[in-house]
């Protein structure tokens, strides 16, 4: 028993004719005639009879026909599920970001990505850089969003954007009219850093030379130190994506000397082809 004879006697008992079947499947009608007649064969009993009213299945083929249909539902089950992995690719989409990413851009880039994939569900896990790499790296995140480059084997890495970082101080800071900063100009000044072993406060440590600042606070999140330099704790430099997408009243933001460059880079795992999800949220992103 073929897939051919059990298609051809679907489409017979649905039409009630073997010229209509015929039709249906583009062969003759013969050929259907030949197809049933093997299918009886192979079942051991007769599927119709010829009357002046035409096709008549017999009992054996109503009670046969019900098995083949269970079939075909999971035929067309097994059809629509590979038409949603066509359009939407497989499963949850896990997203692994710093938090500065992940407390800025990614709202908006999953609002976007919502409106064109409402089904798709969105797992995001936040980390620091080297653990969102190994998230990646082990396929337990599909992309990773990062902003700097730990040494973790078995991931790829495309560099996403690169900005200057900003100086933030405090409304009413003696700084806050000027239209540039130095390292210079925060000598004594009591300086809000990201955690020691950041890669981020690595770079931008090394811009204070000889360093005068007065290190009293650090905390892992940009996010935290904005609050900190609008109660005037402290001044900061900081990612310019962080100030532009949340928009803390009391900070003033301007621009700083010398140059510090924040990055952000978009990972995913070696030899890990690109789902349609990825895809799509990562053109989201990019126009955020």
């Amino acid at each position: 028993m073929k897939f051919k004879h059990i298609e051809t006697f679907r489409v017979v008992m649905l039409t009630r004719s073997m010229t209509l079947a015929a039709g249906e499947l583009h062969t003759s009608q013969s050929n259907v005639s030949r197809v049933i007649g093997q299918l009886e064969s192979a079942t051991g009993f007769r599927l119709f009879e010829r009357r002046a009213s035409g096709l008549v299945p017999t009992p054996e083929a109503e009670a046969f026909y019900l098995e083949v249909q269970r079939a075909f539902l999971g035929m067309d089950a097994l059809a629509d599920a590979a038409c949603l992995i066509r359009q939407v690719g497989p499963g949850t989409l896990r997203i692994g970001a710093v938090p500065s990413i992940a407390m800025s851009v990614m709202p908006k880039a999953i609002r976007t990505f919502r409106q064109r994939y409402p089904d798709v569900p969105i797992s995001i896990h936040t980390g620091d850089s080297p653990t969102v790499a190994k998230w990646t790296a082990t396929r337990y995140c599909d992309l990773g969003l990062v902003s700097y480059l730990a040494d973790t084997p078995g991931v790829t890495a495309s560099l996403w954007a690169e900005e200057e970082g900003v100086c933030i101080v405090p409304t009413g800071h003696r700084l806050a009219r000027k239209r540039r900063i130095t390292a210079g100009d925060l000598d004594g000044e009591a300086f809000i850093s990201l955690t020691q072993g950041d890669g981020t406060r690595t770079a931008i440590d090394a811009a204070f030379e000889p360093d005068r600042r007065k290190l009293i606070l650090d905390t892992p999140y940009a996010a935290t130190i904005l609050h900190m330099v609008a109660m005037g704790l402290g001044v900061s430099v900081v990612n310019p994506l962080v100030t532009r997408h949340l928009k803390i009243a009391g900070v003033v933001s301007l621009a700083f000397s010398p140059a510090v460059v924040f990055t952000r880079y978009i990972l995913a795992a070696q030899q890990q082809a690109e789902s349609t999800l990825m895809a799509a949220f990562c053109e989201c992103l990019m126009e955020e």
